[in-house]
């Protein structure tokens, strides 16, 4: 019978964008007629400056009717320890999630600055 290889690194890694995934919290700190903007809170990660939270989310809403509008949504990680390549899964993790449960399922433009692993996404309904 052949013995069955676990890639141990890839169960590793993915236990750890599991725990901080389900540890993130965030909290409105500013809201107006067409913006608001969260901290978010990770856990393991900070702010080095400040010691809070390590990073912010802040949703640019469309008012303006038009259903095919974008809304705007930026992601900035203030934690170095989350500019380094090997934690790209879990940069997009965490910005997929805070999509999720922020903004829900409207159709978003994301632009996530983390260092070298900034990158911009589309999230678009599936309009039937």
């Amino acid at each position: 019978m052949k013995e069955k290889i676990v890639d141990a690194t890839h169960l590793e890694q993915k236990m750890r964008i599991e725990k901080v995934i389900n540890g993130m919290t965030f909290t409105k700190n500013f809201r107006s007629a067409t913006a608001e903007e969260w901290y978010v809170f990770l856990p393991g990660y900070e702010d080095p400056r400040t010691g809070g939270a390590a990073g912010k989310a802040m949703i640019h809403y469309n008012l303006y009717g038009n259903r095919d509008v974008f809304i705007n949504t930026t992601v900035i990680l203030d934690d170095p320890a989350l500019f380094k390549g090997e934690t790209h899964p879990l940069v997009y993790a965490i910005a997929d999630e805070l999509v999720n449960r922020l903004v829900g399922y409207a159709d978003t433009l994301l632009s996530v600055h983390a260092g070298e692993n900034s990158f911009d996404a589309e999230y678009k309904q599936n309009n039937h």
